[in-house]
């Protein structure tokens, strides 16, 4: 009998250990990766259309994206995993998936379920994950809640659920996650979460919750993470977190706090806290005191207007500390105490200097943030030889010493552009070994010290005027970006064949390329006839990787009208200009020189021309004071282009030739005008206008014939009377 009994019970435990198996195993169960397509013994219990896979006697079965208003019917009692997403079901029928006691993982997301009563789910005892999302949830069972004993996993985000009755989560003593964001919750469902003692992770961001009450999760002693960001929170009791006595992280981000939230010292466990993005105007003295573990806080975009002394004294732990958009700080944050502190982010305050021994507090710091402030003067980051970044953009400073950054062997970037820096010490930088991105742009530097610079990779140097001096590439071999103030002091780097004629790119590539065959035919000849040959390849490969190496891309680029070699690019330029030159020099003078030097009065166009010429011989002296540095910098007009740019010589031709040439137009324009004025009054008068006396409604300054004048005054100055007849007056 005995011996029967163990015979009988051998299929069941057998079943049990292959069911345990699969149950601790398998991806279908626990994962959310869709079902792979794939037919198999098990296709004959698959219920059509839905696609199954056999996973050793269980099944796992996807009925997702097929239009399906109802759940498919002879569903196999051996499936694990069931997928009915994105489908058209509205209603689950009592008992739906009472023969499906093995099902471990149901997905219902994406369809239009507006409710879910208990009997539904009814003999779903070994469900542990259950997905109803999206939907069009509006309501959760109270009187017959969900028996599902074993479920560990609960998503019932964005759907319409107000509330949240108090006997919905009873059957699901058990429940780990539960996700209830982005639904239309006015408030923390207190009396429903009491009955979930094991959760560790809960969300209840995106609603419309405005107040926390005191002992709103006073039976969550396991949970680890809440968020409760994007609500409308503001305010909170000061025993709202009591009784989460293992809670890590806390996410109060893109609410409507008006004061700090003092609540948050019963978190002893607390690790990562974040409350940005709210309307905090203070942060209170030991504001802390009661989260020694605190790893990491983000508070930016506070209208912070007071920050306790103690306030981020004395943790320990604290690792990073994001104060950015704090606009109304003064004066930096004492952190005595919180020696572990690697990232320090206090953007766009108001702060106007740093204590000195900053880097006493702070000696493991690696990244410093402190753009858009007004500080002026910089300690000494000696002791801070753990940092790496240090943003300094958009600041007020002016001189940089040579015990500024010393002995900072680990900073890799140095961002110091827009600031008002004159002067750097020639030894500023010579300790930054490891510094590979220096960043100076728009600055007041007409000097840069290179001591120490030779591993950077990064450089930018833009917007600096009074920097005229390129750098040899030797100083750095290992650069791959630059941008300087002058597209000429990019020529050292080859830039200026940027704009080369295209036939002229294909017979460098043909020639290099050609190089390159002969270098290989050299150190591999027995290779010479084979079409392939793999040392060939990866040598190939390694020189083209050198020459990628090698490149260093700098703008602005030289191109035609901020040549390298000369100001004017070909001779038959230079041989047209220096005629123009002497021509118009000597053309203009001569009739300068003849309309100002013959006798007799000056008459309107006479003065016209006179003044076009003078426009014109401006027009030729900047043409010639062109063609003169052209000659004097001939072949070498990349060293001297940027200190003639940047000089008051080409600002007073530019100047001086735009002046010119807008005059001439406006001569020309006034001559035309005199032209036709004259030939109008020749035919109308039978006389020219000359500089006589104005009369009212004729030219100006011209001698009339006396019937002339007085059937003028007779049409326009005494018009005829009204009702009189035609000649009449």
């Amino acid at each position: 009998m005995q011996t029967g009994g163990q015979s009988d019970m051998s299929p069941l435990l057998l079943l049990l250990c292959v069911a345990g198996g699969v149950w601790g195993s398998s991806p279908g169960v626990w994962g959310y990766g869709r079902v792979q397509d794939r037919q198999g013994p098990g296709a004959s219990l698959c219920p059509p259309p839905c696609q199954c896979e056999e996973d050793g006697i269980f099944v796992m079965a996807d009925c997702s994206e097929l239009g399906l208003s109802s759940v498919p019917a002879n569903l196999s009692p051996l499936t694990t995993y069931l997928d009915l997403s994105m489908n058209n079901i509205s209603e689950i029928q009592p008992r739906a998936f009472h023969r499906l006691h093995l099902l471990s993982e149901l997905r219902i997301s994406g369809n239009q379920l507006r409710y879910i009563s208990g009997h539904a789910l009814q003999g779903l005892h070994n469900l542990k994950v259950l997905m109803l999302q999206n939907n069009q949830l509006e309501r959760l069972p109270d009187d017959a809640p969900w028996d599902l004993p074993n479920l560990l996993s609960l998503r019932l985000d964005a759907n319409l659920l107000s509330e949240v009755p108090a006997g919905t989560f009873r059957g699901v003593r058990s429940l780990r996650h539960l996700w209830l964001d982005d639904n239309s919750l006015t408030k923390i469902p207190v009396t429903a979460l009491d009955s979930l003692p094991s959760l560790q992770a809960m969300t209840l961001a995106l609603n419309q919750i405005t107040h926390i009450p005191d002992y709103a999760f006073t039976n969550l002693s396991a949970l680890v993470v809440l968020h409760l960001h994007n609500n409308q929170i503001q305010s909170m009791g000061e025993r709202c977190f009591e009784g989460l006595h293992s809670l890590e992280t806390l996410d109060l981000n893109y609410n409507d706090l008006q004061e700090f939230p003092v609540a948050i010292r019963t978190l002893s466990k607390l690790q990562e806290l974040g409350f940005h993005n709210n309307n905090i105007k203070a942060i209170p003295e030991r504001a802390f005191v009661g989260n020694p573990q605190l790893q990491t806080i983000h508070f930016y975009e506070n209208p912070i207007q007071f920050v306790g002394k103690s306030a981020f004294q004395f943790l320990p732990k604290l690792h990073t500390l994001s104060l950015n958009g704090a606009t109304q700080i003064r004066e930096f944050p004492d952190l005595k105490g919180t020696t572990s502190l690697e990232i320090l982010t206090l953007t766009r305050a108001g702060l106007s200097a740093l204590p000195l021994d900053l880097c006493e507090q702070l000696p493991r710091l690696s990244v410093l943030e402190l753009s858009y402030n007004q500080i002026e003067d910089l300690p000494s980051f000696y002791h801070c030889s753990a940092l790496q970044e240090i943003g300094l953009q958009h600041n007020q400073i002016r001189r940089i010493e040579s015990s500024t950054f010393q002995q900072l062997t680990s900073l890799r970037a140095l961002d110091l552009s827009w600031n008002m820096i004159e002067w750097i010490h020639p030894d500023a930088f010579a300790s930054l070994l490891s510094l590979t991105k220096l960043d100076l742009t728009e600055n007041r530097l007409s000097s840069v010290p290179v001591a120490g610079l030779g591993g950077l990779t990064h450089l930018k140097l833009r917007g600096n005027t009074d920097l005229y001096d390129a750098f040899s590439p030797d100083l750095f071999p290992r650069m791959r970006v630059m941008e300087m103030p002058y597209a000429y002091q990019c020529c050292v780097y080859g830039s200026c064949d940027s704009y080369k004629p295209a036939g002229q790119w294909d017979t460098e590539q043909s020639n290099t390329d050609e190089d390159l065959h002969k270098r290989t035919v050299a150190m591999y000849p027995i290779h010479t006839d084979t079409h392939y040959d793999p040392d060939l390849e990866e040598f190939q490969l390694e020189i083209e990787e050198s020459k990628l190496q090698t490149s260093v891309q700098c703008t602005p680029t030289p191109g035609p009208f901020r040549p390298c070699d000369s100001l004017l690019g070909s001779w038959l330029v230079r041989l047209g200009l220096w005629s123009i030159s002497l021509v118009s020099l000597l053309g203009n003078s001569i009739l300068l020189l003849s309309l100002f030097g013959s006798p007799g009065y000056m008459s309107p166009l006479r003065f016209t021309v006179a003044c076009m010429g003078a426009s014109n011989l401006l027009t030729g002296v900047c043409t010639c004071t062109l063609t003169l540095v052209d000659a004097l910098t001939l072949g070498e007009f990349g060293h001297h282009g940027a200190r003639w740019e940047g000089g008051p010589g080409c600002q007073a031709t530019g100047w001086v030739w735009v002046f010119a040439s807008e005059a001439s137009v406006l001569l020309l324009t006034l001559a035309a005008v005199q032209c036709g004025v004259s030939v109008t009054c020749a035919r109308a008068y039978g006389k020219s206008p000359s500089l006589g006396t104005i009369i009212p409604g004729l030219p100006p300054r011209a001698h009339y014939d006396e019937h002339l004048v007085l059937a003028y005054r007779h049409r326009f100055i005494h018009p005829p009377v009204l009702g009189a007849t035609q000649g009449g007056v």
